[in-house]
């Protein structure tokens, strides 16, 4: 199965919010944290990814629409 890194630049109305539990219940991926920094005005994740290309592709364009920035690292 293919894997992808990701950062995940979080906006401050989000902090809060389990993005990474609704990531890992609507979709079929296995998400691990690579490292993470985490204020109350900002905070961001780098995420290795781990499932079908499809399922990853669905999965950015969602964290897009929930106002995630997610940046590939490569």
């Amino acid at each position: 199965m293919p894997t992808r890194t990701l950062r995940l630049n979080y906006p401050p109305s989000l902090l809060r919010q389990p993005i990474l539990n609704q990531l890992i219940v609507r979709f079929e991926l296995t998400v691990n944290i690579l490292q993470a920094q985490i204020t109350l005005e900002e905070g961001w994740l780098d995420v290795e990814v781990l499932g079908e290309d499809q399922e990853i592709e669905q999965a950015i364009s969602w964290l897009e629409e929930e106002g995630i920035e997610v940046v590939p690292i490569e």
